[in-house]
């Protein structure tokens, strides 16, 4: 079976080639689509697989990361008079999945689609500042504490770069954090926590695994070559011809159930 998978862009979404390309390597078809196209009604999501939202500074991040973008999938009606976040509700019910990275995961948390412990997709956590108050770019390693995601399944760790300004994870209450822990979703953690984030997390998931958002870029680790650090781990052997973040979008494809759509 062919894996469809839709690479959103527009609005200051920059990162659609790589993801694209990501897909390209890990077996499946990507088709970049401008939100335009889906908010007229040209481009049906329910004909992909997966759906991704991948990073960039949409809308500037002139009010907050991911927000605006947030609001328009909320409000803004298609066709059918229903919303994007309709239809992306639909699109779970259907046992599809949803990536966000980065910006993608700042708006899939200010759509409540992450870590929608209340079911009702209302937000309950936020990505904010770092604490350093800048804009951080750099390596980092990370831990996958359990595999509550098919996304980071038989992954132990994982070495990606981070590029943000705003990946400080906080959360609404005592509750929904008590919750994210016992229910580990929190599963993709910094072993040295860059930006001040509770819970040291780097990416979360919601109880059905279908819908994973991460800061850091695995679509920026395709190939040993994109790490500044080939030349002599090649030569040690210690690295293989592919990056690490290949294997998250091996990953997904390969757990598309083969059915058609």
């Amino acid at each position: 079976m062919e894996v469809k998978s839709l690479v959103i862009t527009g609005y200051g979404i920059n990162c659609e080639e790589e993801v694209a390309a990501a897909y390209r390597l890990a077996g499946a078809i990507p088709e970049i689509v401008h939100l335009n196209d889906i908010f007229s009604g040209k481009v049906d999501i329910h004909s992909f697989h997966i759906i991704n939202f991948p990073g960039g500074f949409s809308f500037g991040d002139d009010i907050a990361s991911g927000k605006v973008l947030a609001n328009k999938i909320k409000f803004q009606k298609l066709p059918d008079n229903s919303t994007l976040l309709d239809q992306l509700k639909k699109v779970l019910a259907e046992k599809k999945y949803i990536l966000g990275i980065c910006n993608g995961f700042q708006v899939l948390t200010r759509l409540g689609l992450l870590p929608n412990i209340s079911g009702k997709f209302e937000q309950e956590v936020s990505l904010a500042h770092n604490i350093q108050g800048k804009f951080i770019d750099e390596w980092v390693t990370l831990k996958v504490p359990n595999a509550a995601t098919p996304f980071i399944a038989d992954m132990d760790t994982v070495e990606l770069p981070i590029r943000h300004g705003e990946g400080r994870l906080i959360v609404l209450d005592e509750k929904i954090k008590h919750a994210v822990i016992d229910e580990k979703l929190n599963c993709l953690i910094y072993a040295n926590n860059p930006n001040g984030s509770m819970l040291d997390c780097a990416g979360l998931t919601d109880r059905t695994g279908q819908v994973f958002g991460l800061m850091p870029h695995p679509e920026a680790f395709l190939s040993v070559y994109n790490h500044p650090d080939w030349g002599r781990r090649k030569k040690q052997g210690t690295i293989n011809e592919n990056g690490d973040g290949l294997k998250i979008f091996k990953n997904i494809v390969e757990a598309i159930p083969k059915n058609p759509l």
